[in-house]
């Protein structure tokens, strides 16, 4: 279906009964109660506009403004914003307080019937990449760009693959075919920071190289710079850590601020996947500046 056909409704009073109530016993009605002023809420919003237009016409997204309807909030006692309310067959079947990512969105949707076969495709082939069987997971992953070339995070999961096994020219060629808005996405970023750093680490002099360097030399700011990138390229993000902060508490104004930007970035970079690991980069960053 086209985005035109997108089920999106601002709810009223009025019209609760007919687009919710009436709607629910055709398709599941996910109803967000909200407030225009609240950032969580707009996020949200955001987020199940775009998944009403991915499964355009497979469920149905209500907006209900807390200030402007507030028999609704009452009726439903509705306490915080932003709150979810699912229904089915005129009736509450589920009720979820808090922002909830994208995800999470699409687990919630998936009980009701709502999901792509190739996500579920993508999630067995990273058990299987996980696993160590690649091989299967890279078949799994083709058989799901055939049967939906629109879903773009099975592309994405594919450079994925390239960039853990070394593959970093067929990586950079398939994520340019991306469109935009695939590579603005959370996990589009995350990809641009390793395609970086893996170029640039192909630049350096290797990793054994460096390693030699700083063993021999500690105060060689420029081989722990670029063996840093070397680890990062390669997945170890702790131990290129280590080089970066050995630079930063010790010569902080590197190269013009250098390493503070690469840390940073790798912190960035890290965010979607690995958001426990970057949250404790980024409080030892705060630590080293204060």
């Amino acid at each position: 279906m086209s985005q035109a056909d997108a089920l999106i409704f601002e709810i009223s009073k009025k019209s609760f009964d007919t687009s919710v109530l009436l709607n629910s016993h055709k398709l599941p009605v996910v109803v967000e109660f909200m407030a225009v002023w609240s950032e969580p809420c707009i996020h949200l919003e955001a987020s199940l506009v775009a998944l009403a237009k991915e499964f355009a016409g497979q469920f149905i997204f209500a907006k209900v403004d807390m200030d402007e309807q507030p028999e609704l909030i009452k009726e439903y006692a509705v306490k915080n914003v932003p709150t979810l309310k699912v229904f089915r067959g005129g009736e509450v079947v589920r009720t979820e307080e808090g922002l909830l990512e994208t995800d999470e969105l699409r687990q919630l949707l998936k009980t009701f019937g709502v999901f792509r076969k190739s996500d579920e495709m993508r999630m067995q082939a990273r058990q299987q990449h996980l696993a160590g069987d690649t091989i299967a997971a890279v078949n799994l992953l083709t058989q799901a760009i055939q049967q939906d070339p629109s879903n773009t995070r099975v592309a994405m999961d594919m450079v994925q693959i390239m960039l853990d096994i070394g593959q970093l020219e067929p990586a950079k060629s398939l994520f340019n075919r991306l469109p935009d808005s695939a590579k603005q996405t959370d996990t589009g970023r995350s990809l641009i920071g390793q395609l970086t750093f893996q170029d640039f680490a192909s630049k350096t002099a290797g990793k054994d190289t460096l390693l030699q360097r700083v063993t021999v030399n500690p105060a060689d700011y420029d081989a722990h710079f670029d063996l840093a990138i070397c680890l990062v390229a390669e997945h170890q993000y702790h131990e290129a850590m280590e080089h970066l902060f050995n630079i930063f508490n010790t010569a902080p104004d590197y190269k013009g601020g250098a390493v503070k930007e690469m840390i940073i970035n790798l912190i960035n970079m890290l965010m979607p996947n690995e958001p426990e690991m970057a949250k404790a980069f980024r409080r030892r960053l705060g630590g080293a500046l204060s």
